[in-house]
């Protein structure tokens, strides 16, 4: 099977639309195995879990989540890069291909030649949340807290080069204040230690986040999106509070090795996207835990890598992360 190569530079050459007028192969035809680049516990892992459920009944085979955290995904990613069996497919978030290429002098895998983009399914913005006892309730007043004290709070994250680690370094830099920094191996465990007051700050999703919130045992101090949560209308964006520079945004995407046929890609993105938007599952599964519905088509997500890949470089620059 020839295998498609595509560069970083020709990733726009590829933005027209692709034909998936030939049948596709039969497939699939034993276990389907979705490889979260995550621990278990935290939203993707969960959005995973639940569109599996939904999979294996409409494809009538099994289909698992394997977690396979570490290295800012690219103990998974690789695992996927170097899959033969056909049905290998990689649920991971935009750090894989739009921070990594970024962060490391030389990667395990090829984010253009080895694999191959079938959807970019929802997209959500973090919470910048902190410690219930944290004397902030404000971004402002965090901003004057650590102006006070540098070097004397520090932040949770999953690791350099990570979401929460380049919204911090970014609102640092640009709040001239100077916060620690903390790597935890994911976010359910890096919200686990805030709750617990190891840590007073990080990022959170708001599957994640959501619980702790209720409950008061962490307080939401800022929101990184274009707009306020519909979920959280209360608390204002990051943008408002004078850092727009600040990027805390996430999307998932699934895709497949590069050796997989455009036509079957097309076919899965199909069956996703019908999943996703059942009202049912969009109810539960999307709207209820704060995610967008993006469903997009393997252009749309090649697209959007492209766009990103550029975007991403400035705030790594602020956050200094590089990984050899």
């Amino acid at each position: 099977m020839k295998r498609r190569v595509v560069t970083a530079g020709a990733l726009a050459a590829l933005l027209a639309p692709q034909v998936f007028a030939q049948a596709a192969p039969a497939w699939p035809t034993r276990a389907v195995r979705l490889v979260v680049p995550y621990p278990a516990g935290g939203g993707v892992d969960v959005l995973a879990r639940a569109l599996a459920a939904r999979l294996q009944e409409r494809w009538g085979q099994p289909v698992t989540v394997d977690n396979r955290p570490g290295a800012n995904t690219l103990v998974g990613t690789e695992l996927v890069a170097r899959a033969t069996d056909g049905h290998t497919l990689l649920f991971t978030t935009d750090a894989t291909f739009t921070i990594n290429p970024h962060l490391y002098a030389k990667l395990p895998y090829d984010p253009d030649r080895d694999f191959q983009p079938i959807t970019r399914m929802v997209s959500f913005s973090q919470l910048l949340v902190a410690n219930a006892e944290l004397p902030a309730g404000s971004l402002p007043e965090l901003v004057a807290l650590a102006r006070s004290k540098p070097g004397q709070l520090s932040y949770a994250s999953y690791g350099p080069g990570s979401q929460p680690q380049l919204a911090t370094e970014t609102l640092k830099q640009k709040a001239g204040i100077y916060i620690v920094h903390i790597p935890y191996r994911g976010i359910p465990q890096a919200v686990a230690a805030v709750i617990s007051g190891e840590v007073p700050l990080t990022w959170a999703g708001i599957p994640s986040a959501r619980p702790h919130l209720q409950s008061r045992r962490i307080k939401a101090l800022a929101y990184g999106g274009s707009t306020r949560s519909r979920d959280f209308p209360d608390v204002p964006t990051v943008a408002e509070l004078g850092f727009p520079e600040v990027d805390a945004n996430v999307w998932v995407g699934l895709f497949g090795p590069a050796s997989m046929e455009p036509q079957l890609a097309g076919r899965i993105q199909q069956d996703v996207a019908a999943i996703l938007q059942e009202p049912a599952f969009k109810a539960r599964e999307v709207e209820a835990k704060g995610y967008e519905l993006v469903a997009g088509s393997p252009q749309e997500l090649r697209s959007h890598i492209a766009k990103e890949l550029r975007s991403r470089e400035a705030p790594i620059r602020y956050s200094k992360a590089k990984v050899e």
